[in-house]
């Protein structure tokens, strides 16, 4: 390296140069050291020079690149001649884009909840005095809840409910005040059994934040009114539990026919409730609500929503903390009808209530009981239960059985013999109602698979139709239940 040299002859020179009057003439080892020293130093500043001129071209390819980083970032495709990094940041966008896009449709999926089962009942009719009668009968059922949005803190609900299937099961048994078979796609009356299919009902609800622990619930369009009334544990749904109509809702309103609903069991109305759950080992439920009658329940020739219903309930924890669920309620129907087919005011009361008295049984009670108005039956009690199968090994097993006895009104009772609703100058039912129709039922809930269940049943009637001296018809009867 000639850098060397140069600094020698130039250090050489400066002593050289160095003036007369210097204290003490340096060293040939100082001389020496000092010309190490400088070489050094040069040899410093040059390796400073050249990193400079290094980082100088290293922060000029990094603008470069940041000019072409730019210029693809603002396209939205992918190029192959634009800078790797821009490919692989716009590659990882669309990903995040395509997540988030995922992300929103699961969210939106995941308030949605189908259902759907389908049920299919064969049952036989027998008895003395009975012509035997067999009969089959089928039910599809798909349901589906969306969101309904938002407003401030308010959450919206619509649910639907399509409704398919044929026949309507075997029919009453000597005027029983009761259908031995409450799955039947038609109530007992209906005029057609051909196969169809049918939205059943579509209605919105709003539920609306009143207090952190409260809120109120406002529901309008075409319901089931036992959706939220007269609601019962183990005794209001004849897919999985009791078959008998008496024994799925209250008998004065169902089978008495003060609910009032179509053909189908269903009606529109506006219904508000508040709801209490401060504590939520003991949730407090108020709610009223109007409906449709008649030809209004189907949608023809009323506006006046005559059945008016209220009820009261709550949630408790007896017997060492098990849930029961207690509800009182009171209706009117200013459109009913009485036993003769004349039209007047109906007015009643009622109870249910389920209370579990150990981990796999619970047992119901409901009673109604008719204030004003002369249907053929007036009060009606039903008591009994389901036990789990957990205490054989069949956790998923039930077997239920239940009593109910009805009560024939007064006036009823006093006209049955000659009553001539038709006139046709024979006596609708040529007898005296003056004995309590009561019934019994057993059934057992075997699981075959998650999905489907078979249920055979057996059903007692005795005095149906109030009548002494009817003899007991018994129905005996297998269900099938698939459900997603």
């Amino acid at each position: 390296m000639r850098a060397r040299p140069l600094v020698a002859v130039a250090a050489i020179g400066m002593i050289a140069a160095a003036p007369a009057w210097a204290a003490k003439d340096p060293s040939t080892a100082d001389l020496l050291a000092e010309i190490k020293r400088l070489a050094n130093r040069v040899e410093e500043l040059e390796r400073k020079k050249t990193a400079t001129a290094e980082t100088e071209q290293r922060v000029q390819k990094l603008e470069q690149h940041n000019a072409a980083m730019e210029k693809a970032m603002e396209q939205d495709t992918i190029s192959e001649t634009e800078p790797q990094l821009a490919a692989r940041l716009k590659a990882t966008e669309t990903d995040v884009l395509s997540y988030k896009k995922g992300k929103k449709i699961l969210d939106a999926l995941g308030d949605v909840k189908v259902g759907a089962g389908m049920t299919m009942v064969g049952q036989n009719l027998m008895g003395q005095q009975l012509d035997k009668e067999s009969q089959l009968n089928w039910r599809g059922d798909v349901t589906v809840t969306l969101p309904g949005g938002k407003i401030g803190d308010s959450k919206g609900t619509i649910f639907t409910h399509v409704r398919m299937g044929q026949g309507r099961g075997v029919g009453a048994v000597n005027n029983s005040y009761s259908s031995p078979n409450a799955t039947a796609f038609q109530r007992p009356g209906a005029d057609n059994s051909d196969a169809a299919i049918d939205l059943v009902q579509a209605w919105y609800q709003l539920d609306v934040p009143t207090t952190k622990t409260s809120h109120m619930e406002f529901t309008i369009g075409k319901m089931d009114p036992f959706v939220f009334f007269d609601q019962n544990t183990v005794a209001a749904d004849e897919t999985r539990y009791f078959f008998n109509q008496a024994l799925v809702h209250n008998p004065l309103l169902d089978a008495g026919g003060d609910i009032g609903v179509d053909g189908l069991g269903f009606t529109p109305g506006l219904r508000v409730a508040y709801v209490n759950e401060s504590d939520k080992s003991q949730v407090w439920r108020l709610q009223a609500a109007i409906y449709e009658t008649g030809d209004g329940a189907a949608f023809q020739n009323s506006t006046d929503f005559p059945f008016r219903i209220v009820q009261a309930e709550t949630t408790q924890r007896f017997f060492g903390g098990l849930e029961g669920n207690y509800r009182i309620y009171g209706w009117t129907n200013d459109r009913a009808t009485n036993f003769d087919n004349k039209r007047a005011k109906h007015a009643g009361i009622g109870l249910s209530m389920d209370q579990k008295v150990d981990d796999y049984v619970t047992l119901f009670a409901r009673y109604g009981y008719e204030l004003k108005g002369n249907p053929r039956f007036d009060q009606s009690l039903s008591i009994g239960g389901e036990v789990g199968g957990s205490y054989w090994g069949r956790g998923t097993d039930g077997l239920g059985l239940a009593l109910v006895a009805s009560h024939t009104n007064k006036t009823f009772r006093d006209q049955s013999a000659t009553l001539d609703n038709d006139a046709d100058g024979n006596p609708d039912f040529g007898y005296k109602a003056q004995a309590f129709e009561q019934l019994a039922e057993l059934y057992y809930r075997y699981r075959l698979t998650p999905n489907f269940e078979l249920t055979p049943d057996v059903q007692m009637i005795r005095h149906p139709g109030g009548d002494p001296s009817s003899a007991i018809a018994y129905a005996l009867g297998l269900r099938g239940q698939l459900t997603y």
